[in-house]
């Protein structure tokens, strides 16, 4: 609920900025952006964590086996910042907090602990990404302006299995996180005084030593501009990650698919 609640104060502090007048100027002028809604995504998970002494964790369908939700709705925040005609940075926060229960129908090896058939196991797992990209606009005119983009996006993954019985406490938790760099591009294109789309799409893939990477960020939006500086957007964003380790004592992966239709309000100057 806490997440929902500053989603809510933040909106709340954006309504004083909406003004009734003023000149429409091109949304690819403008020099601040501040984008906040919601989405609705459909979740795919699976991950493996291997014990600290090499043996092979077993693979986990998070929704199937762990009982996480397939779908869910998260908040979206967005701020772009313009420095000149052609230079802007973007920042960007994503998250999927999920929990579930399942009893479990087979055997499970997660990290450095066995959960039986039968067990009441309770889970967590959540997904953090703040991103902060750089873009330069190669291509920039009122209509239509397009810039190949370079980011650092920071990662943060926290799975939880837990068991609570009479006869068993198993409290079993996996930490992940890092920054990885996510190269991309923007696109605006303006329609008319009132309408307009925004696209983005990063990518990376990358290893480093026992660790292998990729993340992809997809989002399309459709706007429409109600006042000068107040639009409502109706769009799709999509989300994978897979991270993997092949180190002897913290080997597995993590493998994220979330993506779903979103909407926010945009207030622009």
């Amino acid at each position: 609920m806490t997440k929902y609640a500053i989603a809510g104060l933040m909106f709340a502090c954006l309504v004083p900025l909406a003004r009734a007048d003023g000149e429409y100027i091109s949304p690819t002028n403008e020099r601040v952006r501040i984008s906040l809604g919601v989405m609705r995504l459909s979740n795919s998970t699976t991950f493996q964590a291997d014990s600290s002494t090499g043996v092979p964790g077993t693979v986990i369908n998070g929704e199937d086996q762990f009982g996480l939700d397939a779908s869910d709705y998260e908040p979206k925040f967005q701020v772009v910042m313009r420095a000149g005609e052609r230079n802007r940075v973007r920042l960007d926060y994503f998250t999927l907090d999920r929990s579930g229960s399942a009893t479990l129908t087979q055997p499970i090896v997660f990290r450095d602990s066995v959960l039986q058939v039968g067990d009441p196991v309770q889970s967590e797992l959540d997904l953090r990404m703040l991103s902060i990209t750089y873009g330069y606009s190669a291509w920039h005119s009122e209509k239509l302006e397009i810039a190949p983009t370079f980011g650092v996006t920071s990662v943060q993954i926290n799975a939880q299995a837990k068991v609570t019985t009479q006869a068993r406490h198993v409290d079993q938790r996996e930490d992940v996180a890092g920054p990885y760099p996510t190269p991309g591009i923007d696109a605006t294109w303006v329609a008319s005084k009132r309408w307009y789309l925004d696209g983005r799409w990063q990518w990376l893939s990358l290893t480093v030593n026992h660790l292998e990477g990729s993340l992809q960020f997809l989002e399309f939006d459709t706007l429409y501009r109600w006042k000068p500086n107040v639009s409502f957007a109706l769009g799709y964003t999509a989300v994978k990650a897979r991270l993997s380790s092949s180190e002897a004592t913290n080997g597995g992966f993590f493998d994220f698919d979330s993506k779903g239709p979103e909407f926010f309000v945009r207030v622009a100057f």
